[in-house]
């Protein structure tokens, strides 16, 4: 497996992270400040981009910063079982690690962090 590319913005304060670049891809919008890029029938991820990256990658007083998923709820269940498959797997989980946040014994919103190591590269 190749390593990813990471190009970061600064004027923009974004993160481009290419693991296939120039390949085409299907933008996922995660939430309003993380999109996946995949290839659907391969299924497998082409790319992320992180908006405003230097407030996720900041870290809070209590360790790293999380985020919902908020746009998970959105796909459909084919899509949706795809980008968790992708999500729990190399080289997305290397960078991004998935967790639940849960409110109660029968709600529970998937949520994400930034890992060290995109920090790292960057």
């Amino acid at each position: 497996m190749n390593e990813p590319n990471f190009n970061y913005d600064e004027i923009s304060d974004t993160l481009y992270v290419s693991f296939n670049p120039g390949e085409k891809a299907t933008g996922i919008e995660l939430n309003e400040h993380i999109l996946l890029r995949i290839n659907k029938k391969k299924r497998k991820a082409i790319g992320l981009t992180f908006l405003d990256y230097s407030i996720l990658a900041q870290k809070a007083e209590f360790g790293p910063r999380s985020f919902p998923l908020t746009g998970f709820d959105q796909l459909s269940g084919e899509l949706k079982e795809i980008v968790l498959e992708i999500l729990l797997h190399p080289p997305v989980n290397r960078i991004l690690h998935l967790s639940s946040y849960t409110p109660s014994f029968v709600d529970t919103t998937p949520i994400t962090s930034i890992q060290s190591v995109a920090i790292a590269e960057n």
